[in-house]
């Protein structure tokens, strides 16, 4: 007797895209699907940014990002203060730019795949089922082009700050000691959200835990000892971001 087929887990998704007819596509495309639920969207920035980090923070989300959104508060920006913000969800841009700039600059800033929206239906639903059970996901590239943006994305993290300014704030924050859930109480945060923000920290500064990535920061600039205080000689001193 065959065994029953199982059922996919419901994804979310979150559609942040500039261009209407873009985003009414893609609604009706996921809307289709029994396990795919669409539970929000924008067409601006700011807005983006809100309907995206009030998300619980156990929810099973993906955020499609649309490379086009543009000015001071463009895509870039878009990504990168959803990263900040709410770590724990998966970001997913869109776009129609296939350069390898564009895509290792989404990819540097905290986007977790790439999917190009000329991508067949199908190609496009699959991805990001892909996305959301943790895959990283490069939909629709030409042959030969993940070399480029591996590279690019390299060129970007050894001219640029890797920690963002709240990954600086949680890191400096640790160097007190404290547990997860102690950081989250004082940063206003879940304990989820610290440790996934200090997995983030690991991943990206190649260090082991907490005292590792606290040397390696100091000595990239990213962290220094505030001075002590000639009132209170015997406190230790604190870390501050730089």
């Amino acid at each position: 007797m065959a065994s029953p087929r199982r059922s996919r887990p419901t994804v979310g998704v979150v559609l942040l895209e500039p261009i209407g007819i873009v985003r009414a596509s893609l609604r009706m495309l996921f809307d289709a699907e029994p396990d795919v639920r669409v539970v929000g969207e924008a067409d601006r920035a700011e807005d983006a940014l809100e309907v995206a980090t009030t998300l619980p923070s156990n929810s099973n989300v993906v955020v499609l990002v649309g490379l086009e959104f543009a000015g001071e508060r463009d895509a870039l920006w878009l990504i990168r203060s959803i990263r900040d913000r709410s770590p724990q969800l998966t970001i997913l841009a869109t776009g129609t730019d296939l350069t390898h700039s564009a895509i290792s600059q989404a990819l540097f800033v905290g986007a977790d795949g790439f999917v190009h929206k000329n991508s067949p239906p199908e190609r496009f639903l699959e991805a990001t089922r892909r996305a959301a059970g943790g895959e990283l996901v490069l939909e629709g590239l030409p042959r030969g082009a993940l070399g480029g943006i591996v590279d690019g994305v390299e060129q970007h993290r050894a001219s640029t700050p890797v920690l963002t300014e709240r990954e600086q704030t949680v890191l400096a924050s640790a160097a007190d000691g404290l547990t997860a859930r102690e950081l989250g109480r004082r940063l206003g945060v879940s304990e989820r959200t610290i440790t996934t923000h200090l997995n983030n920290i690991y991943r990206k500064l190649g260090a082991n835990g907490r005292v590792s990535a606290l040397s390696t920061a100091m000595r990239l600039g990213m962290l220094s000892l505030a001075p002590a205080d000639s009132n209170h000689p015997g406190e230790q001193r604190q870390f501050v971001a730089g």
